[in-house]
């Protein structure tokens, strides 16, 4: 067997990758395995947002809404492609939260995230009359008041793709669909089988470390590794639903509740809107959720209470589920329990026979995957007696180095290098692969060159999805690597499947893995 690896990622999502990104910039050896896809489950199912948590306030997570807000800015500067500014519009309901209370939460949200010398993107919240505001024309007439504050959006499953496309180009192996079939501890290393999901092929593997970043099904590794379950986590299921585009302009709607929730109404995908999220306590497999007819009532309601022209279940074009694996605070209802993550490092320090350190990942959320990383690395780098600067606060992602973050003129420049492209297919290239749209595009002329066209993605990007960002399925390109499945046909859909069952190339089984 060859020599150990520093460190060992189980699972393909945010936060698994954006350790393995870390760390493999820090010139530590990584190996990383899904049993999936990348971002299969949670990091796929999200409501899209790189948001400090305006609700969160509420709970007094202030410190957690001051992270997430200043993360906000760092990850709109690393990748100025897939994340992008959002306009939200809050009504004022008169029934619920007072005007007052609104303004001021806005007005902490506004400041709490400032940072000296750095100066935010994001223009500040505004009152808006909502009788005479564009922003009030989707809306019931009685509301009358509102106020628009400012996130970002982002396409979460690419933001997942990204960050292992940066820990691969700097030295981290990424082994989709590949599951930790065993795991125990001898002295200082952790003695590991990774099996092929589809081939059942098992390959030896040895690391200094281990990370446990299973997300939903993180008790599961606990006990596959023989360890306690440690921190409760609580699985909480997050749905979804997209319709036919509810309003025009490129406003979000954040709508509050009864129940103390809130809904957020988003732009999506040109010809939609997506509605979500819902806050339900589930058990059982976390990869079966599915949005139930209670929760689409749910939420087609919440929205009904505001628009004029509401969506109703029959509307519903697609909808999506996610499992979010939440740190247990105790919290009584779902909705309450923190988005803030927990780190759990056991080894010598906590009396263990054994050295080879596991650290065990509970909750998190999108916004906070970087600066998660981070302390992972802060705590692992003394266990492997490694001294290594942090690095990624400063660093673009995969694409996203766009000369002074200006999304609109690099696309400009993008149609004078390529006139051929159609403006729609144009734009979400650019925004998909910023500036490496050209290792799609290669130095292809025309439409033509870049193979079959299957309705909007060609044969050159589904080979460069397959080539270079592990997809494998057409549900991989069109659902995650992409939203395309919503807009090809059946028969397309089918298409671009049959091309990657007949086009596939096998994903690499070595004997044993390598350090990196």
């Amino acid at each position: 067997m060859d020599g150990p690896v520093d460190l060992l990622v189980v699972g393909g999502g945010i936060n698994g990758t954006g350790i393995a990104r870390d760390a493999a910039g820090r010139g530590l050896s990584v190996v990383l395995c899904e049993q999936g896809d990348l971002a299969a489950a949670t990091s796929s199912a999200s409501s899209k947002l790189i948001h400090g948590g305006l609700r969160y306030l509420e709970h007094r997570e202030f410190r957690l809404v001051r992270e997430s807000l200043a993360e906000r800015e760092v990850l709109l500067r690393a990748a100025p492609h897939i994340i992008r500014p959002l306009r939200f519009v809050l009504p004022h309901h008169d029934g619920l939260r007072p005007a007052w209370m609104l303004r001021a939460g806005l007005f902490l949200y506004d400041h709490l995230g400032w940072r000296p010398g750095v100066r935010s993107r994001l223009p500040p919240t505004r009152t808006l009359h909502l009788r005479t505001d564009p922003a009030g024309g989707p809306l019931r007439p009685l509301y009358r008041l509102g106020f628009a504050y400012s996130d970002c959006w982002v396409e979460d499953s690419r933001l997942v793709v990204l960050s292992a496309l940066d820990a691969d180009e700097r030295g981290a192996r990424i082994l989709t669909r590949t599951r930790l079939a065993a795991a125990r501890r001898t002295g200082d290393l952790w003695e590991a089988e990774l099996e092929d999901t589809g081939t059942g092929r098992r390959t030896p593997l040895r690391a200094r470390a281990l990370v446990n970043a299973a997300g939903p099904w993180v008790a599961a590794v606990q006990a596959l590794l023989g360890r306690p379950a440690g921190r409760r986590v609580r699985l909480v299921k997050g749905s979804h639903i997209v319709v036919p585009r509810l309003y025009e302009g490129e406003q979000a709607y954040t709508l509050q509740n009864a129940d103390g929730r809130i809904v957020f109404v988003i732009p999506y995908e040109g010809a939609f809107s997506l509605i979500g999220t819902t806050d339900v306590p589930v058990s059982g497999d976390p990869a079966a959720v599915t949005a139930s007819a209670e929760e689409t009532a749910y939420l087609c309601g919440v929205v009904a209470d505001y628009f004029e022209r509401a969506p109703t279940p029959a509307d519903v074009v697609w909808s999506f589920a996610g499992v979010r694996p939440l740190h247990d605070d105790g919290s009584a209802d779902a909705s309450a329990v923190t988005r803030d993550y927990a780190l759990d490092l056991d080894g010598p320090a906590d009396g263990q026979e054994d050295g080879a350190p596991l650290l065990t990942v509970h909750g998190g959320k999108l916004t906070t995957f970087r600066r998660l990383a981070e302390d992972a690395l802060a705590k692992l780098l003394p266990r492997l007696g490694r001294h290594a600067a942090p690095w990624t606060e400063g660093a673009t992602l995969p694409g996203g180095d766009i000369p002074g973050g200006d999304f609109e003129h690099f696309e400009a420049e993008t149609a004078r290098c390529y006139p051929f492209l159609p403006p729609a297919m144009r734009h979400r290239l650019c925004r998909a692969y910023g500036t490496r749209i050209a290792r799609v595009l290669g130095d292809a002329r025309s439409l033509a060159a870049l193979g079959r066209d299957f309705g909007g993605v060609t044969e050159a990007e589904l080979d460069h999805l397959r080539r270079e960002e592990w997809a494998r399925t057409g549900e991989d390109a069109l659902w995650r690597r992409s939203r395309l499945g919503l807009h090809l046909d059946a028969d397309a859909r089918a298409d671009v499947g049959a091309w990657f069952a007949g086009e596939r190339a096998p994903a690499p089984t070595p004997a044993s893995v390598r350090p990196g």
